[in-house]
């Protein structure tokens, strides 16, 4: 139809970028060595970085409580959808984050839409943003009608002149990514907490990417850090190391009962089946009682890094189990990432708009559950085909 042909204009202008996708078809559960696309291959594009997404007692918590309850929730939560199930678990999650209280959204990128436009909804409010922040967090702000200041990213003096900026503003927010989904560096919290309430801001911190993996247990970066009684709004997801679905934010009790009442996509939202909250329930337990998982996502993560490091790669300073490899070209991270595939190892490329012009990259994240022989196998399939690109001698 002519009055849609923008969608093949611009479909085919993806294609001249090289930034056109096919969609990779995972044919087994998300496991170190997966099957996608007809293929075995060494898995390092999962957000399941403790492997929990296939623990046994996550399994059986799901299977026992959708036996119990139904497959459904069968309504929002404000009406008759917030079941016995999704109690537990919001205290639980409170318990786990050291904080008063917890609220469960269906997605991590639902709690940040409606924690952000319930929280400074109006002209006469002021966010303040990190210009490398999530997507989600970006499209919350736009939801809102505050003014929108963003600093460079994790510059302090820029956040100090955009504090001045933001003075006299009814409600003044500071919200930042705790690890930064692209680039795995760690957002510096200790010195955002105190240039915010020097001039009188609140902080959320996005740690969908730190719960689970930063802290002793997985508490997230704002416990690692020790700032959990400092930080006044904390959203974290049950999607990526919890293994499972949804978001949530962990705050004061006024917190949570104000989202209830103010949340958009928590008031519109049909609740998580219970299977879903069973198994993201007994997830939390386990990152508590079972901290071996957290151990060997570590020492994965600095085997791996060291080796990419060795090789030459431009890994960007990350410190987290999120590891980039920069080639700048989107083409060639593409190439990059194709060539890999054929060598047995999957690692998504990714350019422009995930991530800003020249700066595209294959995005890596090993888990708790890669043995060495199967990270060894992915260095030398990194190495063989950086090699073939020339990449070997970027820095």
């Amino acid at each position: 139809m002519q009055s849609t042909k923008f969608l093949t204009d611009e479909l085919n202008e993806l294609k001249e970028k090289s930034l056109y996708r096919k969609l990779r078809i995972l044919q087994s559960a998300q496991l170190p060595v997966s099957k996608i696309d007809g293929k075995e291959v060494i898995n390092l594009s999962s957000n399941n970085y403790l492997g929990l997404a296939t623990h046994p007692r996550l399994k059986k918590a799901a299977i026992a409580a959708t036996e119990k309850f139904g497959v459904g929730a069968g309504a929002v939560r404000p009406i008759i959808g917030t079941m016995e199930i999704h109690d537990q678990l919001e205290k639980e999650l409170a318990k786990f984050k050291h904080t008063e209280a917890s609220l469960v959204f269906v997605a991590g990128i639902a709690a940040n839409r409606g924690t952000i436009q319930a929280l400074t909804p109006d002209a006469e409010d002021a966010i303040i943003s990190d210009e490398l922040n999530h997507a989600s967090i970006i499209d919350g702000v736009r939801l809102t009608k505050a003014k929108r200041l963003v600093y460079k990213h994790k510059n302090m003096q820029e956040l100090k002149e955009a504090l001045i900026k933001a003075k006299g503003s009814r409600r003044i927010m500071v919200i930042t990514d705790g690890v930064f989904s692209m680039d795995g560096d760690v957002a510096p919290l200790p010195e955002i907490v105190d240039l915010a309430h020097q001039y009188g801001a609140f902080v959320m911190v996005d740690d969908a990417h730190g719960s689970g993996v930063m802290g002793p247990h997985g508490e997230g970066t704002t416990f690692h850090f020790g700032l959990q009684d400092k930080i006044e709004v904390q959203m974290a997801t049950m999607s990526k190391a919890v293994g499972v679905l949804g978001g949530y934010v962990a705050g004061t009790t006024a917190l949570r009962e104000f989202l209830i009442h103010k949340a958009r996509p928590f008031l519109f939202s049909t609740a998580h089946p219970p299977g879903v909250a069973a198994a993201c329930l007994e997830s939390i337990k386990i990152l508590q009682e079972e901290p071996e998982h957290h151990q060997r996502l570590w020492a994965n993560t600095k085997y791996f890094k060291e080796e990419l490091t060795r090789l030459g790669l431009n890994t960007a300073g990350s410190v987290t189990p999120i590891t980039p490899v920069i080639v700048g070209d989107a083409a060639t991270a593409m190439k990059f990432s194709d060539l890999l595939f054929e060598e047995g190892v999957f690692a998504q490329g990714i350019g422009f708009p995930t991530v800003p012009e020249g700066k595209a990259r294959l995005r890596t994240i090993v888990t708790a559950n890669h043995t060495r022989e199967q990270l060894e196998k992915a260095v030398q399939a990194f190495s063989k085909v950086a090699s073939k690109l020339g990449l070997l001698a970027l820095k």
